[in-house]
């Protein structure tokens, strides 16, 4: 019988979003491909340094999450990140390098729920493909020393959790109208968007330990404000889906509540909110929805 993953959590993860490779990156891009190779193997037995998603990978790790290795380095390239999975402790055992061809096809062959990777390219492809998805931007935060064990995990709502539908209303008539619609539709549950089956894993691991005792904790952190909070509260209420604080913020600045909240990695799907929250906490950009259009 082929091995299996038996209901596991899976995340795919970029070689650069795991480990800080971005000197091997600066070769690549200003020497080309037999520069890279070259300075790779050369630098095969130099430990590389933690990279923006490491701390969260030690966590879902002692989780017994399945993390996967997709690379766009060759095997013999790779060499040198899986030298330093080793020398980190990391069980990672599972890798795809694809020779610099891209790394998406492989995220629905590893049956993944989550996808991260430094290559905005990859991730806009996998989101196309009905798979979350995110690129990690770049952050000094994540490689600080962990505070917990605790998996702390943050998401924005519209176009990440749920849909875009609402985002739209707003980016074409404004904010009166957004809240107008999001009353009068507030027992109508919002669809779901490409982070709502992570988040559903996520809440059937938590489900399996009393809450005081869960090792993942969740948070919504939403520029959506009264009266426009019931309708997401309504839905996640309809998907029977556990989130553990909700911030409704009315446009307040995301950074400091996450920095708060002690997030391990925060989604949001614009861009400048994303890049001002990975100032606080690592950050994985999700190019989905109408404010990527």
């Amino acid at each position: 019988m082929p091995a299996s993953f038996d209901g596991k959590l899976v995340v795919a993860i970029s070689s650069r979003a795991l480990f800080d490779l971005e000197e091997a990156n600066r070769v690549f891009e200003e020497q080309g491909v037999k520069a890279y190779h070259k300075y790779q193997l050369e630098h095969e037995d130099d430990v590389l340094a933690p990279g923006i998603a490491f701390l969260l990978v030690k966590k879902l790790l002692r989780l017994r999450v399945e993390v996967i290795l997709l690379s766009r380095n060759t095997a013999d390239t790779g060499m040198r990140v899986m030298n330093a999975i080793e020398h980190h402790e990391l069980d990672i055992t599972r890798a795809a390098f694809t020779g610099g061809e891209n790394t998406y096809p492989y995220v629905p062959a590893f049956d993944a729920h989550l996808f991260l990777s430094a290559n905005p390219v990859d991730v806009r492809k996998a989101l196309d493909e009905g798979h979350a998805a995110a690129t990690i931007l770049p952050s000094n935060v994540g490689q600080s020393a962990e505070a917990s064990d605790e998996l702390r995990i943050a998401f924005d709502g519209d176009a990440v959790l749920f849909s875009d539908e609402a985002e739209r209303v707003y980016k074409r008539e404004g904010l009166e109208a957004f809240t107008a619609s999001e009353v009068s539709s507030a027992k109508e549950p919002l669809s779901g968007g490409p982070f709502k089956s992570f988040l559903a894993a996520l809440h059937r691991i938590q489900s399996e330990h009393p809450p005081e005792q869960a090792a993942i904790r969740t948070a919504l952190v939403t520029a959506r404000s009264a009266p426009a909070h019931e309708r997401v509260v309504r839905t996640l209420r309809a998907w029977n889906i556990r989130i553990d604080e909700a911030l409704f913020l009315g446009g307040l600045d995301k950074g400091p509540f996450l920095k708060a909240f002690g997030a391990d990695i925060f989604f949001d799907d614009q861009r400048g909110h994303a890049e001002s929250a990975a100032r606080h906490v690592a950050t994985g950009h999700v190019p989905f929805g109408v404010a990527n259009e």
